[in-house]
């Protein structure tokens, strides 16, 4: 075991252990910042924080520096080592009670919005004309924004409802918001 006083990467490397067991606040050097070094470099160990402060804050920057595990000092010894030993296996562990409100919150997001619908089959400027009518602007609109002419323009159209086997203009911006085109003005 290695104190904070002395590089943690230098003595990972020199003891090569398959664990570390690392501390969110030491003196001289932050935990997430250990644990980022340590990580950094293959082959690299794998980090299981133990720590009295398991805000969520401090978890989600564990995790993004690449620590397998996250735990709190107020487990039973036995949890712990277990916790270790799941970790050593190249599994990842996270405290039940940091687990549960991780739970919670992830539970209390909005829904994401769907992936965005493909679409094949259409040219980059039929894109470009897709585009403009999900933002709602009409033929002529589109035309003089494409500095193309009015048939043109509706031609474009004609060949989006085919192509994208669309009734009409109100399925197109539908389509159009689907693919990611245009979102909704705050």
């Amino acid at each position: 075991m290695f104190r904070s006083h002395v590089r943690p990467y230098g003595t990972v490397r020199e003891l090569r252990p398959d664990v570390v067991v690392m501390d969110i606040r030491m003196p001289g050097m932050d935990g997430i910042e250990a644990t980022r070094m340590i990580t950094s470099n293959a082959p690299a160990p794998r980090v299981l924080m133990l720590t009295t402060f398991d805000d969520d804050n401090n978890v989600y920057a564990a995790l993004r520096a690449g620590a397998s595990g996250f735990l709190v000092k107020d487990m039973a010894l036995d949890d712990i080592l277990t916790a270790t030993r799941v970790v050593a296996a190249g599994d990842a562990l996270i405290a039940p009670s940091v687990t549960r409100r991780l739970i919670e919150e992830f539970a209390n997001r909005p829904a994401a919005a769907a992936p965005p619908q493909r679409l094949d089959g259409i040219t980059e400027r039929e894109h470009e004309v897709l585009t403009l009518v999900g933002r709602g602007l009409s033929n002529s609109e589109i035309a003089a924004e494409l500095f193309i002419g009015h048939a043109t323009a509706k031609t474009h159209v004609a060949r989006l409802l085919t192509k994208l086997h669309a009734r009409d203009r109100v399925q197109l911006v539908i389509i159009a918001y689907g693919a990611g085109l245009v979102s909704p003005s705050p």
